[in-house]
C-alpha cells in the first residue's frame, strides 16, 4: 500500500466512488473540490495496486493555532479491517504534532455507529452535547437545522 499527498485531479477519480463506499447514503456532496486543491499538505490518498482504497481530507485550522480537523476519511468497503484508516489518521497526527497542533477534531453523524466506535478506539473523546441520542453525547443542529452531530477531540 502506498499513502500520498492528496492531488486535485483525485478529486474525479474519488467523488464517484464515495456514495457506494457508504452504502448509498448521499456523501459525495460533503467532499468538494476545493478540499482537493487547498489542503493538499494535509490531507492523503492511500492506494493498493493504483487504486484508491482509502482517503483522509484534513487541514490545519487557520483560526485555532493549536488545532487541527479532520473533514472526511473513507476506506473502501473491501478493504477494511486491514489498518488503512489507522495508518491515515497516523499520518495526519505526525502532520498535526510538526506543526504544534495539539488538538485534532472531527465530527459524525450520529447514526454512523461504526464512526462513533472507531473514533472513540483511536483515542478520541467525544465532547459534551446539548442532547443525548442511544446514550451518545450529541450536538444538536450542529451543521443546520436537524444536523445533530458527534463532536470527537483528541489531545
Amino acid at each position: 500500500m502506498n499513502i500520498r499527498f492528496v492531488q486535485g485531479s483525485d478529486y474525479y477519480s474519488l467523488s464517484p466512488l464515495i456514495n457506494e463506499w457508504w452504502g448509498g447514503r448521499n456523501m459525495s456532496d460533503m467532499l468538494p473540490k476545493l478540499f482537493f486543491d487547498h489542503f493538499q499538505n494535509t490531507s492523503f490518498i492511500a492506494e493498493s495496486d493504483g487504486e484508491i482504497v482509502g482517503f483522509l481530507i484534513g487541514f490545519l485550522s487557520q483560526s485555532k493555532e493549536d488545532e487541527a480537523y479532520i473533514h472526511f476519511i473513507g476506506v473502501h468497503p473491501k478493504f477494511r479491517k486491514q489498518q488503512i484508516g489507522k495508518v491515515l489518521y497516523e499520518r495526519f497526527f505526525t502532520i498535526a504534532k510538526q506543526n504544534d497542533r495539539k488538538i485534532i477534531r472531527c465530527v459524525t453523524s450520529p447514526v454512523n455507529k461504526t464512526s462513533i466506535a472507531y473514533h472513540t478506539k483511536m483515542g478520541f473523546d467525544i465532547e459534551t452535547g446539548n442532547k443525548q441520542i442511544n446514550g451518545v453525547e450529541v450536538t444538536a443542529n450542529y451543521d443546520g437545522q436537524g444536523q445533530d452531530r458527534v463532536l470527537f477531540k483528541k489531545n
